[in-house]
């Protein structure tokens, strides 16, 4: 059997890889177009801004080692630039052995995704940049070191870009991000990206949001940008408003693409053609919580559908069971985590979902070093199953997403959540859990022991007398006009002693700093014959929230 796969990278070296443990004797070819075919692409960013300190650590394998451990003929500087699926042969162009024809038994396409870089003026100018491979990297790390940039402007808020802005911003340079949605990092809701925003700033990142780039033109020594809404200079630009499936390739071969270029591949990574296989940032796959048909370019699908191609080539019928979409990103000290769908998506879809908000700590507080982390957890309606999770913090972000993911995937519900015992030293986490944490609030929302208001729902209270509203915070927390309009205060520990105060026969709403302590409010008054609702997520969320969309540099914020 002969095997030719197009592109290295995630997909296309992890079939080769796979192919040969399970066949020894077949033939296999790579073509890569670059020079690198096994490369740490989400590691590029910390490259530019010396996390990563040798170039040689970017590189996961080279030709030589690839050849030595797997057998694997490995060309590099060799583009196929035409599929005959008819003849089946790829034509290629190489640096070395000029332009010829290679026959194959089965093709693995892996070209992956290239990224957008928008028609407009001045896209073109050589201090415009954009990251997809090593030579891109090493060029943006260049141009810093040896041209000493004093600014630059990220264009896209995306992953890349707001790991470039990190990157950038440790090497010296100071960054604005230029955004034209209302938040960064797409796959966060607009309420979990507030307390990203507010982080941003502090470390002196600009923040431009809700205002796209028009055109880009070179004037006294700078990079004049015309925005949507005003101007801003730089030095140098980063574009990084997104990737798209690179695939003409497929495309010219005849191949069954979407309506946004990406290959359709059914379960067992085939595309319309019985001999062709595509895997990585150039297919289209199935959302694992809608069952919608989407495009969802990470690494980890990439190496697993790499894998699950080599397999069936191989006589064994596995299958790649959707995409759950789970993601992590390291933004200074923070972490941003998230899985399932988001907000946006689940009303998109039709779920009958609702959520919560909760607020624990990384590890047991009295041992130092805790931190707050803010889960934001949809679930379904009557059922409690789990469908996304957002979560913004620091220490324990990305361990409680993966247990989210894999509950999930597993089809847990909040009930289970509780059930999980999770491992537990104060230095690692508390006896409840996060995770734990979220199904207890699930569970009691289902069951009716607590009703929910959201911070979206606050301006819309009547501030007429015909309602209740309480702040069950400490005087001390209170202090310096930290309240909500309208809200008068009985501190948690004084409302048993205070509830006469109170008319039980008006709605109650409450809230705490961060949901648990105006929870127990709730369950308290409940038990008097009143009629509660609690504040998810509490003042912290409220506050982080209003100070985005009040403060006067929000939508322009440019410290630099």
């Amino acid at each position: 059997m002969k095997v030719v796969i197009v592109g290295g990278v995630a997909g296309g070296a992890s079939a080769a890889a796979r192919l040969r443990r399970l066949d020894e004797s077949a033939e296999i070819i790579m073509f890569e177009r670059g020079e690198y075919i096994s490369f740490a692409n989400c590691g590029l960013p910390y490259y530019i801004g010396g996390e990563i300190t040798k170039k040689s650590a970017l590189t996961l394998q080279t030709p030589q080692s690839f050849n030595a451990r797997f057998n694997v003929d490995v060309r590099v500087n060799s583009e196929v630039t035409s599929i005959d699926p008819k003849a089946k042969t790829v034509t290629v162009r190489s640096k070395d052995r000029g332009e010829y024809t290679e026959s194959y038994d089965k093709l693995i396409l892996s070209p992956g995704a290239a990224p957008i870089r928008p028609p407009m003026e001045g896209a073109d100018n050589a201090r415009v940049f954009t990251l997809r491979n090593i030579p891109d990297t090493i060029k943006i790390r260049e141009y810093v070191e040896e041209e000493f940039p004093e600014s630059a402007v990220v264009v896209g808020g995306g992953y890349i870009g707001v790991e470039m802005a990190e990157n950038l911003k440790n090497a010296g340079v100071a960054v604005t991000i230029v955004e034209l949605a209302d938040h960064v990092i797409a796959p966060l809701d607009y309420d979990m990206a507030c307390d990203v925003h507010r982080y941003l700033k502090e470390k002196g990142v600009g923040l431009i949001l809700k205002n796209g780039v028009q055109a880009i033109k070179e004037e006294g020594g700078k990079l004049k940008l015309t925005l949507s809404d005003g101007e801003i200079e730089t030095d140098m630009v980063i574009m990084a408003v997104g990737v798209r499936p690179d695939t003409a390739l497929a495309k010219d071969a005849g191949l069954e693409l979407n309506k946004r270029g990406a290959i359709v591949v059914n379960e067992h990574m085939l595309t319309s053609d019985p001999d062709i296989y595509a895997v990585g940032d150039a297919v289209e796959v199935t959302d694992f919580v809608t069952g919608e048909k989407a495009y969802i370019p990470l690494a980890g699908p990439a190496n697993k559908q790499g894998r699950i191609a080599a397999d069936n080539i191989c006589g064994i019928p596995t299958t790649y069971k959707n995409t759950l979409g789970s993601a992590v990103l390291k933004i200074f000290d923070m972490t941003v985590a998230t899985t399932g769908v988001n907000e946006r998506a689940a009303k998109a879809a039709g779920l009958d979902y609702d959520k919560v908000y909760t607020y624990s700590n990384s590890h047991a507080s009295y041992y130092p070093g805790s931190t707050g982390m803010s889960i934001k957890t949809l679930y379904e309606k009557g059922t409690g199953k789990i469908l996304g999770a957002q979560i913004v913090g620091f220490d324990g972000v990305d361990k409680r997403c993966d247990v989210l993911a894999t509950a999930i995937r597993a089809g847990m519900t909040a009930k289970d959540l509780t059930e999980l015992e999770l491992c537990y030293a104060p230095p690692f986490g508390s006896a409840k859990d996060p995770v734990n944490f979220v199904g207890y609030v699930i569970e009691n929302t289902l069951a009716g022991r607590v009703k929910n208001f959201f911070w979206d729902d606050v301006a819309k209270l009547p501030r007429d007398g015909s309602v209740t509203l309480l702040d069950v915070r400490t005087d001390l927390e209170r202090e310096n006009g930290q309240y909500i309009e309208g809200f008068i205060h009985i501190p948690v520990d004084e409302l048993r002693a205070r509830a006469g105060e109170l008319d039980k026969s008006k709605p109650v709403y409450i809230h705490c700093r961060t949901g648990l302590r105006s929870y127990v409010a709730c369950c308290m008054l409940a038990g008097m014959g009143f009629d509660c609702y609690n504040l998810s997520g509490g003042w912290r969320l409220y506050e982080s929230i209003l100070s985005e969309t009040k403060s006067p540099e929000h939508g322009c914020y440019d410290p630099n």
